[in-house]
């Protein structure tokens, strides 16, 4: 396994030894398309159970049965009887070390309500059949640019790279995995908690759609469709400084994303050609960058990528409770950290990718660390690292397998500043009132390329 360059204040190649992180380890010889749902899951991942079973074989089917919109999607989850094997907090944390990242052993020494309920591991991500004979298709045709890191071809919807040769393939998997054509939040809230030292919790609340253009049922060459990863659109309704804001992004495939904002103050559309990156997003006190949303959020190319291998790892898998919209918010995202009665904890392979800032390059967290589901290929966790090499940020985000799309999904997140002891959620629908919604046809307005204009932006906003 090659390592990691070493950190200022710890070598960081101990820290992966320490906590289980395998080289790379391909499972084939050599691509074998055939091996998609045989040896291996349609979409690439290890079918097999791990050595003592603790990670089950994947098995296909449907865990969502009768459920439909305006029900509680946790009451048709088919395993919702389960109950958890154990608990990890700060006293037995080093007997689950090497099952543990980095960034989940600094949680549980700083914030005292973060534990991880362990529960039997239910492996059912998959995607419709279209979607796995793309998949099939991209088998030694999908390409990353001669740049190095934008997606140049894929047949879509479909998995670009399930034999990843390096850690911007993967990354790509992760941003390419199915859901539907577009995911509309109609109410969610946006949640940093007070300062140290004492304050209020910053919370906005909005409305926000994503159109994923190559998402649409079928079989699509990439290099035919619009070079677009995902439009968004977002709008403040509260609090009153920021309600009546709003925003349209395009984050595209091959170059950095278009962003335009609406003040209502100066009832004007602003182009924003710096808002992307690591710039703070307005309102959040420097403590949420743009490029945090989701994980990872939009363009790569400030960072070289690289593959270091696989780990079993605790992560948020058929987290229901974190998408829960009649709960009270304030039970679930507290100060010192979510409420374990909301979270559901399985034990899983996944992927693991360093990221460090280019050479000329600057970035506040000029090296990450990615935790990527081997069988949804989501982005389940993250650490940041300062300009100093010390741990500063983690980010953990919640698995649901969705109904709507028949594959699964994790839009809700949730990030600690080791610095500040802040944490912040956003991208769910806990405590909001409405349940998100995932679409497989474009029939909204807001699923359409031509929404995501700056005349378009300034005609439908508000005040």
């Amino acid at each position: 396994m090659s390592k990691f360059a070493s950190e200022r204040l710890r070598p960081l190649a101990s820290v992966l030894a320490a906590v289980g992180i395998l080289g790379a380890q391909p499972v084939l010889a050599a691509d074998d398309a055939a091996a998609l749902g045989r040896n291996l899951t349609p979409l690439g991942g290890e079918s097999a159970a791990n050595a003592d079973g603790s990670i089950p074989a994947w098995q296909a089917g449907a865990l969502n049965s009768g459920w439909a919109p305006g029900k509680p999607r946790a009451d048709f989850f088919k395993f919702k009887d389960d109950k958890p094997l154990f608990t990890i907090d700060a006293s037995n944390a080093d007997k689950y070390a090497n099952k543990l990242s980095e960034g989940q052993l600094a949680l549980l020494r700083n914030f005292k309500n973060y534990r991880i309920a362990v529960y039997p591991s239910r492996r059912h991500c998959s995607a419709p059949d279209f979607v796995q004979q793309n998949t099939k298709a991209n088998v030694g045709t999908a390409k990353i640019g001669s740049d190095g890191w934008s997606l140049a071809e894929a047949t879509v919807p479909g998995i670009p790279f399930p034999f990843p040769k390096s850690g911007i393939e993967v990354l790509w998997n992760a941003k390419m995995k199915y859901a539907g054509v577009g995911l509309t939040m109609p109410a969610l809230w946006i949640m940093l908690s007070p300062r140290a030292s004492g304050g209020d919790w910053i919370e906005a609340k909005s409305s926000q759609t994503y159109f994923y253009p190559w998402g649409k049922k079928g079989s699509s060459k990439l290099a035919d469709l619009p070079q677009v990863e995902y439009y968004t659109y977002f709008d403040y309704t509260s609090p009153t400084a920021l309600a009546g804001q709003a925003l349209i992004a395009t984050a595209y495939l091959n170059k950095g994303s278009d962003t335009f904002y609406y003040f209502p103050g100066q009832r004007r559309v602003r182009r924003m050609p710096s808002y992307s990156y690591d710039a703070p997003q307005v309102g959040f006190e420097n403590q949420y960058t743009v490029d945090e949303p989701r994980v990872f959020n939009g363009t790569p190319d400030r960072f070289d990528w690289k593959l270091v291998g696989k780990k079993e790892m605790y992560v948020g898998y058929n987290a229901f409770g974190m998408y829960d919209p009649n709960v009270d918010r304030h039970k679930v995202i507290t100060p010192d950290g979510v409420e374990s009665a909301a979270t559901r904890y399985e034990l899983h392979r996944v992927w693991v990718i360093e990221a460090t800032v280019k050479e000329g390059v600057r970035h506040v967290a000029p090296k990450r660390r990615f935790y990527v589901d081997e069988d949804s290929w989501a982005l389940m966790g993250a650490e940041d690292y300062d300009a100093q090499g010390k741990l500063w940020k983690v980010r953990e985000s919640f698995v649901i397998p969705v109904a709507e799309t028949g594959s699964c999904d994790n839009p809700a997140f949730v990030q600690y500043d080791l610095n500040s002891g802040r944490v912040l959620h956003d991208q769910g629908s806990v405590g909001a009132g409405k349940d998100l919604k995932w679409s497989v046809e474009p029939d909204d307005a807001k699923l359409q390329e031509s929404f995501y204009t700056p005349d378009n932006l300034r005609a439908i906003s508000q005040r």
